[in-house]
């Protein structure tokens, strides 16, 4: 377990309380806090996890509608906002999650000013340029969880069809966390064999439709979950946890989670997913990863995608 080490969670929703329980059971911290405006709902929830800490190492787990709670923490996870209503359009749902941004967001960064703040709340990636525009932090210190669930999914799908572990299978998912995401496939391996190359008996396990197919699986994926439960939350908690695990511990590990560009192939000032070298103070470095030129041109389309949305609500900000 990280020693000294405190993430606080804002919103004990189904997301934020699968991120808080994920960190308890990974052991990922020794202080979880949660925070909501709700204040028996955050208790509660608080009181729920720190029940079951003794079976995970004793961390501290502290539950208020108090922003004190969140007072010199590591790590900020941002989970709470409004959810998309039934004929809400996307840039509203972005303009509603930005008012709330631009309330709360201050606060808790007088809190915790040396934090990592890591937005989960979607529209991730337009939040995270909202997120750095209002708090004025390193782009290395706003970021998201991106499209590391996504890739998660992506290497799932490839493993099973190829009835291998999903540690070998090395492929991501970039641009943005939405409907203009894809599969980096010009890169994408298992074990040292090109997606492409590899065969069982002979037989091409990846041809081109198959590979189509599991694109658009890994982007419809969220939908199936959320028409079946009403919400995707377990994975989004592991992921986020582990995006945690790799800041505190200071892995310098690769994860495609989404950052501020600053040129890197030609975008500037937009926040999509690359893979991400991920240490104490965020994201350390983004990779030069060599892209096919379609791949390039679908990240820049992708990173127009983000930025339209961005300049709908620039001037609210």
């Amino acid at each position: 377990m990280a020693k000294g080490r405190k993430i606080s969670v804002v919103g004990a929703g189904a997301v934020g309380t699968a991120v808080a329980y994920a960190a308890l059971i990974r052991q990922v911290a020794n202080q979880i806090s949660l925070y909501d405006i709700a204040t028996e709902k955050v208790e509660a929830e608080a009181a729920d996890l720190a029940h079951g800490s003794h079976f995970t190492g004793w961390p501290h787990v502290a539950g208020s509608s108090d922003i004190a709670v969140t007072d010199s923490s590591d790590i900020v996870v941002i989970t709470a906002g409004a959810k998309q209503k039934p004929g809400q359009s996307r840039l509203e749902l972005v303009k509603d999650n930005a008012r709330i941004l631009k309330s709360m967001l201050p606060k808790l960064v007088d809190a915790s000013p040396e934090a990592v703040f890591i937005l989960v709340t979607n529209p991730c990636d337009v939040l995270t340029m909202v997120a750095q525009r209002i708090s004025g932090l390193p782009t290395n210190r706003v970021i998201s969880s991106g499209t590391v669930l996504d890739s998660s999914r992506l290497r799932r799908l490839i493993a099973d069809r190829a009835r291998i572990s999903t540690s070998s299978v090395h492929a991501s998912i970039i641009g943005e966390h939405g409907d203009s995401e894809f599969p980096m496939w010009s890169v994408a391996r298992i074990g040292a064999v090109p997606i492409a190359d590899y065969r069982v008996n002979g037989n091409q396990v990846f041809p081109p439709d198959v590979l189509d197919d599991l694109a658009h699986q890994v982007m419809t994926s969220a939908y199936k979950v959320i028409a079946g439960k009403g919400a995707t939350n377990f994975a989004i908690g592991l992921s986020a946890s582990r995006i945690c695990e790799a800041i505190l511990r200071n892995e310098h590990s690769v994860q495609p989670v989404s950052s501020i560009l600053h040129g890197q192939y030609g975008i500037k000032g937009v926040a999509l997913s690359l893979p991400s070298v991920l240490g104490s103070n965020g994201v350390e470095q983004v990779l030069d990863t060599p892209l096919s030129d379609e791949e390039i041109v679908k990240l820049r389309a992708s990173a127009d995608a983000i930025q339209s949305s961005f300049d709908q609500i620039e001037n609210e900000l």
